[in-house]
């Protein structure tokens, strides 16, 4: 297989974003580093964090 690839101008003149998924990346042209970030929103109430309990004893 041969890839040959040709880098010229791009020249964006608008871009619309209707909606953004829970994954997302937009990218326009070339990056030399691309730095992921994450937030958590979910309120802190609706968490649980172990140890889990059965709710029906064993027996």
């Amino acid at each position: 297989m041969i890839l040959q690839v040709v880098n010229r101008d791009l020249q964006v003149g608008e871009i619309k974003v209707d909606g953004v998924a829970s994954s997302s990346l937009l990218l326009i042209g070339d990056a030399d580093t691309i730095q992921l970030a994450s937030t958590f929103d979910t309120p802190a109430e609706s968490l649980i964090i172990g140890p889990f309990v059965p709710l029906v004893p064993k027996g």
